[in-house]
This record gives C-alpha cells, structure tokens and sequence, in this order.
C-alpha cells in the first residue's frame, strides 16, 4: 500500500503522523511511504531521518494526496486540505466530527472512508489511540492553567502550591476519565487543594484510593458543580463522550461567579467544550476573556509538547497503520471489531452513531 503523512497546518500544530522508525517499519512490510518535506521537523525529525528510513519526500501536500491510498494524519483536516482529497481515499487521524459539520459533509461526498483515532475502542469501552493524547493534555492542562493564573498573564495572581501561612490554590477538575485522573496527578503533584467530580463511583474511588486525603472526590450533579466551580481559582473540564458532543455541565451564569481572573482550561473543546463559555482558542491566541475568566479552548493542547506527543501517538497508532496497509483497509475493518469502532464515514455514509445524533444525520449501523 502507498501511505501519506502531509505536514500538518493547524496553528501551531508540530507533531506528525508518523516518526522515521514508523516509515522503516512500513518499509521493511513491503509498502511505499510518502512524507511531505518538513513534515516532522516541529517534532524535531528532520527529512534526512526520513530518507534514511525509506520514505519518498514529497515537495507537497498536493503531491502526497495524489498518489497515497491511505493518508495518516494527527489533526482533521482543515478547509485549506479540503480540496486534497481524493474520492473514496482513506484516512486515519483524529476527527472529531460532532463539532465538525462541514468536514463530515465534505468525506460523505467524497465517499472517504475516514476512520477516527479517538473512536477505536477496545471490548473494554478503553479508547487506545485517543489515551496517550488524553494523558498528555491532562498534565499539561494543569501546567497551562497554572501558568495564566499568574497576575502578569491576566490571572488573579495565585500560585497553585500556595505558600507557607497562605492556602493553596483550588483546582476542580470535571471528569475522573484519562484526561482529569492525569490532571489531578500533575495538580497534587504542584500541591494545590484538589477536586474532582465525576458520574461514575467507580472511578472517583480509584482515586480515592490512589490519593486518600490529598484530594477530594465528588459525585458530579449541578449542586456539587455550583458550590465547587464558584470557589475554584482553576477549573479543568475532562468530561468525555466518545466521539459525541460533550455535554455542557457549567453554565454562563455560574462561571460569572467565579471570581476575577480565574481560570478554565476547557480540554473537552474539540468535542464542543464542557464549559458554556468557552469557545476554540489556538495556540497563537490561546486566551478568551469572558466575565473577567480566562478561558483556554486550544483544541491541539499536546501540539505544544510535540516531540513527546508524537512518540506518545505513534506508538500507539503503528500497530493499526501496519494491519491497514497489510490487509488492505475493508479486510482490516472486518477481521478487527476494535479498528471497525474507529470507522466514522465510509461509502458516503456515517457509521458512527454519536456523530450522527449530534449533527441530526442518518447513520449505518455495521
């Protein structure tokens, strides 16, 4: 099979869709591998390691889309790439399509058969692909909400740690899932006064159990959200749906409760966002002001960390590619329920059935 990786052109996005020890593997399997020139060079690989590795360097995108059969991607194509794909190409990437009309209209008429790295789901309901990226953007949410609560950023001027004789800073974290259990890791570990919410007791006593008095854990309803959110200096929304809308737990009328200069790291935004408030943001002006609170709405947050989140995302993606590229993609769509799960559009029809409900679409179901 001929596979693509085009130089991602999100704002600030450096990671890349497959390292130099990816290409040599695809190589070794037998298949042709296409790289656009400086496609990884955000990561910190350059084309020279590409080459050495047997990728074809491809002078652009254009070219790339031409001739790949299957093209694999870290962020959803943006109207600028529209145009690049072929008919009935495929696509490996992530997608986030519940927030995504335009982009879903376009890959049903072009009959692309897309398939979502954050709906490849294992029998267990664990999402693979989208984990090392959720693990990534926990941490950092923490680390980036510290970071503009300072006063010279446009914070209330806390320091999560506190200091000897003064509280510590309060963080609520909305969702026990990946995202907010590596989130609570980071804000424990920066000694801040830590809250978590979550619908499931299940996972609230893993925690629980982990942390013991270090933090505190909630069952999520509107009463906790209100009394914890009001109080909050940061506020990390982690709330998932797979590859649905997530649903909007805050309200604009309690984050103008909040006091001056809090902040929300919205880590959800690529799904619609748990926080009414918030709206995507990039990296290039990461910060919406509402009601004096800062919003941070950066869909790519682990852009930013490229070189560890493009390790962290190939080496879970690998193993798909490989058996994409060596059965062909309907024949490993059919020997693998877990890979089929991924599967958002194919033949001009949704085939995921939480995309469908959010933009109010027929779907197929199989």
């Amino acid at each position: 099979m001929i596979v693509g990786v085009p130089r991602e052109i999100k704002s600030r996005e450096y990671r890349v869709g497959m390292t130099p020890s990816g290409v040599r593997t695809l190589i070794e399997d037998g298949h042709q591998v296409l790289v656009e020139t400086g496609a990884g060079r955000g990561s910190g690989l350059d084309d020279k390691q590409y080459r050495a590795a047997g990728a074809q360097m491809m002078s652009s995108a254009a070219r790339v889309y031409e001739q790949a059969e299957l093209i694999v991607k870290v962020k959803e194509p943006l109207p600028a790439e529209y145009g690049l794909l072929q008919p009935q190409q495929n696509l490996f990437t992530y997608l986030h399509l519940a927030a995504a009309p335009e982009l879903t209209a376009l890959l049903l008429e072009r009959q692309i058969t897309a398939i979502a790295y954050e709906t490849v789901q294992n029998d267990d309901g664990t999402l693979p692909l989208l984990q090392p990226m959720s693990e990534v953007a926990g941490r950092m949410s923490v680390q980036v909400g510290a970071n503009f609560l300072q006063k010279e950023h446009g914070g209330k001027g806390v320091l999560l740690a506190g200091a000897p004789g003064v509280r510590p800073g309060k963080v609520v974290v909305l969702g026990a899932g990946t995202v907010g259990s590596n989130a609570v890791r980071i804000a424990v570990g920066m000694g801040a006064d830590v809250t978590v919410l979550d619908i499931d007791p299940a996972r609230l006593a893993i925690l629980d159990d982990h942390y013991g008095n270090h933090i505190l854990t909630l069952i999520s309803n509107s009463q906790n959200i209100e009394d914890e959110v009001s109080h909050a200096d940061l506020v990390i929304g982690a709330v998932l749906i797979p590859g649905g809308r997530t649903p909007q737990l805050v309200t604009e009328e309690l984050v103008a409760k909040m006091d001056p200069g809090s902040v929300i790291v919205d880590v959800a935004i690529d799904q619609g966002g748990c926080i009414a408030t918030t709206v995507p943001t990039s990296h290039d002006a990461p910060i919406h002001l509402l009601h004096d609170i800062l919003h941070y709405g950066v869909a790519n947050m682990p852009g930013a960390v490229s070189r560890t989140s493009t390790f962290a995302l190939t080496n879970s993606t690998l193993p798909y590619i490989r058996q994409l590229a060596r059965l062909g993609v309907q024949q490993a769509l059919a020997s693998d329920a877990v890979l089929k799960r991924g599967l958002n559009t194919f033949a001009g029809q949704l085939h995921y059935r939480a995309v469908a409900e959010a933009l109010n679409l027929p779907w197929q179901n199989g």
